[in-house]
């Protein structure tokens, strides 16, 4: 069994293997999105902060879609069905098909309506939504007030958490605190093989529950660390409540 409450370095579809079958309450995680090009159209006076954009995801690991192998693990480890997987529309059919077409779960989506997108839109629609698809089957989800039984979050992009963070594709803490304590009890255990920079654990943290994560990346790894010790990634000190 990996520690409890601790984010590990190291493959994620290696390191499953360590978890004993049916011991997660939970898994919210953000996987790697299917991302063919990182060519953008008219950028309307924004072509140098977008090339900068794309090209941190063409040299990370963020382009590559998820291997679908481990989505057998994540069956294996969890006590129920009961997860929360982030993706682009590219990705949907696939999840659909694994979680309810071929193990019956139910499903809903969660949406974050990026309310300050950028303006790229020629011949595409504009980029202003992400999507977080949410399985289970006799999974728990019980929101506890109407802020969290809410599916569509409209919220800007959190510049300041990518500021201290220093992911392209950092998720406001506020929704995966949401998510987290609808699905789950405290003290319960929640999963996330690809931490990026720790918001799934920093949540799990500030609600109670118990927590593993892992990261492959190295300087992410450092970073989600850090900032589960309240340490932003240029070394200042941080508070939990950093979305902005």
């Amino acid at each position: 069994m990996l520690e409890i409450n601790k984010i590990h370095l190291g493959d994620s579809y290696k390191l499953i293997k360590e978890i004993p079958d049916k011991s997660i309450d939970l898994i919210v995680t953000d996987p790697p999105y299917l991302i063919e090009s990182t060519q953008g159209g008219k950028t309307n006076g924004l072509g140098k902060s977008i090339t900068n954009m794309n090209e941190q995801l063409a040299n990370s690991t963020l382009t590559k879609s998820i291997n679908i192998e481990i989505l057998d693990d994540f069956m294996r480890v969890m006590k129920k069905p009961n997860i929360y997987v982030w993706c682009n529309h590219k990705q949907i059919p696939m999840y659909i098909d694994y979680f309810v077409t071929q193990n019956e779960c139910n499903f809903d989506i969660i949406i974050w309506n990026k309310t300050n997108a950028t303006p790229l839109f020629y011949n595409k629609y504009m980029t202003d939504k992400e999507y977080c698809l949410y399985f289970r089957k006799g999974g728990y989800c019980n929101p506890p007030n109407y802020e969290h039984a809410k599916t569509v979050y409209h919220l800007p992009i959190n510049v300041n958490d990518k500021k201290k963070f220093k992911h392209p594709t950092i998720k406001p803490l506020n929704i995966i605190r949401n998510l987290i304590e609808n699905s789950s009890h405290e003290n319960d255990l929640i999963l996330d093989c690809f931490v990026g920079s720790g918001t799934t654990c920093v949540a799990a943290k500030e609600s109670n529950r118990q927590f593993i994560g892992i990261e492959i990346d190295k300087e992410f790894h450092k970073i989600a660390v850090d900032r589960i010790n309240g340490i932003t990634a240029s070394g200042q000190t941080s508070i939990f409540t950093e979305f902005g």
